[in-house]
């Protein structure tokens, strides 16, 4: 009897351990399918060929699996009848760009904010993240008004300056390079970073951008990974933007160019194929650098 406790211990010790497993993900499994069931009905609803079909799974776990009468003759309308490809290389165009730009121009702002010493130092940065209080819709009118106004270059006919950056690339672009919120980040990170790095590199000699792109940036990866996701996301669902300063067709991105697909009175299967074709990119690039993404949010002690 003496002999056998130490296995019935043993063989409880395991279970309890197994429920308090199962007791932890059951939860966790939950909040899984509640914040992917619209992932999950968008997608299976692409596939389904009337509003008939799909009103009716509705009713049932059908509505989240691609069952029925199901083909990819919705795909093919969007292609058919909207000019969804372009739309697409213009939405990865900007994004693309921006992104460049943005890690590139804000890196080297939070470098400057939390490696070096100049007059002023504390000032700017409580400037820049005061910004973030103020909400993106109040300075679009303003910010329409400037752009509106801008010298622009052109050379559709020869080298010649116009006025406005009105329906041009560079105004879904440039505006909204400098951010005060990727600035923190990185500026975060960087605080986190040694900086007996920087004084034994000036003591080999190098230059302070000598030691930022080859020595900050490399061990930056993570906040690097992190600004690019949400600058990919804030550009590419970018919407009220593009509506108030792009009026051809040829540069509208992917988010107006459902609002005017979706204006052609098409069945909802159809919507959803489009919607479908527009969040894969996003998910794709979040896939591909969350480990990086989590990874930058731990270190800058950034909870949400």
């Amino acid at each position: 009897m003496t002999a056998l406790q130490p296995t019935v211990s043993r063989t409880s010790n395991e279970t309890r351990k197994i429920l308090m497993t199962v007791l932890k993900y059951i939860p966790l499994l939950l909040l899984l399918f509640f914040f992917t069931f619209p992932l999950l009905f968008m997608i299976a609803s692409s596939f389904k060929g009337s509003n008939q079909q799909i009103f009716a799974d509705l009713r049932t776990v059908r509505a989240f699996l691609p069952v029925g009468d199901v083909s990819l003759d919705n795909f093919r309308f969007v292609f058919e009848n909207s000019n969804f490809p372009r739309y697409l290389l213009n939405s990865v165009i900007i994004s693309a760009i921006t992104i460049l730009l943005t890690i590139i121009i804000n890196s080297m702002a939070a470098y400057a904010l939390s490696r070096l010493k100049w007059p002023g130092q504390r000032l700017i940065l409580a400037i820049i993240i005061a910004t973030l209080i103020i909400p993106g819709q109040a300075t679009l009118m303003p910010l329409l008004l400037l752009v509106a106004n801008l010298p622009s270059i052109s050379f559709a006919d020869g080298l010649s300056i116009t006025k406005g950056w009105l329906d041009s690339y560079h105004v879904l672009i440039i505006p909204f390079v400098a951010s005060a919120f990727s600035i923190f980040l990185f500026y975060q990170f960087f605080l986190e970073i040694p900086k007996d790095l920087d004084e034994a590199a000036m003591v080999d000699g190098a230059t302070r951008f000598q030691i930022f792109y080859k020595i900050i940036v490399p061990i930056s990866g993570p906040v690097f990974a992190t600004v690019a996701i949400l600058t990919f996301i804030g550009s590419w669902n970018t919407f009220l933007w593009p509506i108030m300063t792009i009026q051809s067709d040829e540069l509208r991105p992917v988010m107006v160019g459902l609002q005017f697909f979706f204006q052609q009175n098409v069945q909802w299967g159809q919507v959803m194929a489009y919607a479908t074709l527009i969040t894969i990119p996003v998910l794709v690039f979040f896939f591909i650098f969350q480990n990086a993404f989590v990874k930058s949010i731990a270190t800058t002690g950034i909870k949400g």
